[in-house]
């Protein structure tokens, strides 16, 4: 999720929506071979707990146990024109890496780069400078390429044996749905907008065919196409469906898709990191394109995250051969106004 650009938050809304590709593409591997190792305390990730992309490489840390390998810098979910603040800090400043706001550790490492400011960021520590914010690859590589430094118990995230399926399944959720929800709440034209809308419910209507005799998206266990359908689908009745007019339907209207994400939100990883008050204030009062007020609606009621989902009579194995992660670190949980 981008922040900062040359025409500023007020332009969501006003112009033709496309997804920008990560401009810094470097990856963080076993063998270095970007010229960027594996290595515990040399990188920070930088998220906002508000966007689902960043969000993704949140649940994987956690779910991989890497909280003390990879730390974590969370910015204000109120960004300004000048990109990511770290207003929630003291002084205003990441107390790692010094700086006041993320496009800092961009300008290191490029000048005048294309693309605005986004998250998730990961971010090398000695030289200040950012390494990725290649969002679609930052968590493939945090299950397959950070294996030395996963916790004992750590799930396999993207079986060898599956990933074909998994990629097949990521790109029509991608496409349809976690995109899908931004094509129709940024359009333009009534046209784009109907387009959008239709294409989002019929995929989740067939995601929920998919889910309605199985647990999980892909074999038995968690893994990350199950990551990427959470992210928008937590998302989808506080934000989605009022702000971005993706209001055929709730959440909580539909069965299956409804008890797959409150299963997804009480397992260990999951819900833990999700703030529903960082979700609500940035879409509503970032966007000023769309809501123009700044006006952030009360609703909805969060409790029903918390109710039984019955999930687990289909089987399944979370973690498969591993175990649950433990409890988040005390600075990395979520403050009360955020949870259910």
């Amino acid at each position: 999720m981008s922040g900062g650009g040359d025409e500023g938050n007020t332009a969501y809304g006003r112009k033709s929506f496309q997804r920008s590709k990560a401009h810094f593409t470097d990856r963080i591997t076993a063998d270095g071979r970007d010229g960027w190792p594996v290595a515990a305390d040399r990188y920070r990730l930088v998220v906002s707990r508000a966007c689902p992309w960043a969000s993704r490489a949140v649940i994987s840390r956690r779910l991989l146990g890497l909280e003390g390998a990879l730390s974590l810098a969370i910015a204000d979910p109120i960004q300004d024109d000048r990109s990511w603040r770290f207003t929630l800090d003291p002084d205003d400043r990441d107390p790692v890496l010094g700086i006041r706001f993320l496009s800092e550790a961009y300008d290191r490492r490029e000048t005048d780069y294309p693309g605005g400011v986004s998250v998730p960021a990961i971010v090398d520590v000695p030289s200040g400078e950012l390494v990725t914010n290649d969002y679609q690859r930052i968590t493939l590589d945090l299950a397959t390429e950070w294996t030395a430094l996963h916790r004992e118990g750590a799930p396999d995230l993207y079986p060898e044996g599956l990933r074909d399926e998994i990629d097949a399944v990521m790109t029509d959720v991608y496409e349809d749905v976690n995109n899908g929800v931004y094509r129709a709440g940024f359009a333009t034209g009534q046209d784009t907008y109907e387009g959008a809308c239709a294409r989002l419910f019929r995929r989740l209507e067939l995601l929920a065919e998919r889910l309605a005799g199985r647990r999980y998206l892909v074999g038995d266990t968690i893994t990350e196409a199950d990551i990427r359908l959470f992210t928008t689908l937590v998302r989808f009745d506080a934000v989605y469906h009022g702000h971005f007019k993706c209001n055929r339907w709730k959440l909580t209207e539909n069965r299956v898709l409804w008890a797959y994400a409150r299963d997804l939100y009480q397992t260990p990883g999951f819900g833990d990191t999700v703030d529903f008050d960082h979700i609500k204030r940035h879409y509503y009062q970032v966007h000023s394109g769309i809501n123009p007020t700044g006006i952030v609606p009360l609703g909805p009621d969060l409790s029903g995250w918390l109710t039984p989902h019955h999930r687990q009579e289909l089987g399944g194995r979370p973690f498969g051969d591993g175990t649950p992660p433990g409890p988040a670190p005390e600075a990395e949980q979520v403050p009360a106004q955020g949870r259910p």
